[in-house]
């Protein structure tokens, strides 16, 4: 019960992130530098800057010359020497607009993000297929739904596509954590196999060190075995001596 609440508070406040920018981009087109940043900073950005076209401000089917312009003008508003006043932010935001290019410059990663979008607007029109057919049972078939608005539409994909951007980044993050632990459990097992291995150098070594000494030392028994034989006394056998016989007495 707690969960879905949270759930719900995130989803109004990401709501209410994305009206208040999207009223910025209304009012100024192009943002200025101090937006800009500001933009790409605020408090919950890293969830929004998982989706490249939403760094950029540009739409899924932009073609990727129009991308590259765009890119360029806002790293130039961002660029850490236009504001020294702001010089650590500005960094940070233009690596945020540097990566989120670099991901659409390359056809592969862009290839990506566009299955990423489209993958969102089919969970979002089956949701709404969904949402029509329960309606429709429920006898309310002739009524509109909000996303029968291109705008709540429009929306509605959004937050599906940034969804799923956020799985991906949170796979990603589970199978780097994994990478790393089998990493970290090869590494061991290979310490420990270097150790056993030099443990056996070192005992072979001092094996063959003592070879000499147990030679000596067999050598010496069997030299003090063989004089104790020779003092040894060989008793003679006893001579057997009948007793005399007396004369018998008539």
């Amino acid at each position: 019960m707690s969960s879905s609440a949270g759930s719900s508070q995130n989803d109004e406040h990401f709501d209410d992130f994305y009206t208040e920018v999207k009223e910025i981009e209304r009012r100024d087109s192009v943002l200025t530098s101090k937006q800009q940043i500001e933009r790409l900073l605020r408090p919950g950005s890293t969830y929004f800057n998982l989706n490249p076209f939403e760094v950029l401000q540009v739409e899924p089917e932009t073609p990727v010359e129009q991308i590259k312009k765009k890119y360029r003008s806002l790293s130039i508003l961002v660029h850490p020497d236009k504001n020294q006043e702001n010089l650590d932010r500005a960094q940070q935001a233009f690596e945020i607009v540097c990566k989120a290019w670099k991901t659409l410059e390359s056809d592969v990663t862009r290839k990506k993000c566009l299955d990423v979008y489209e993958e969102a607007k089919d969970r979002t029109d089956h949701m709404i297929a969904e949402k029509r057919k329960k309606m429709k049972k429920e006898g309310r078939g002739d009524l509109a739904i909000p996303e029968d608005d291109p705008s709540k539409y429009k929306h509605a994909v959004y937050v599906m596509t940034m969804k799923l951007f956020a799985d991906m980044e949170r796979r990603r993050q589970q199978l780097e954590t994994r990478d790393q632990e089998e990493r970290k459990r090869k590494r061991e097992a290979e310490i420990e196999e270097e150790e056993r291995i030099k443990q056996d150098r070192l005992w072979q070594k001092s094996w063959e060190e003592s070879r000499q000494s147990r030679v000596d030392s067999w050598h010496s028994f069997q030299a003090g075995t063989s004089s104790s034989k020779k003092k040894k006394k060989i008793k003679k056998p006893t001579e057997f001596n009948p007793p005399k016989l007396k004369p018998e007495s008539r």
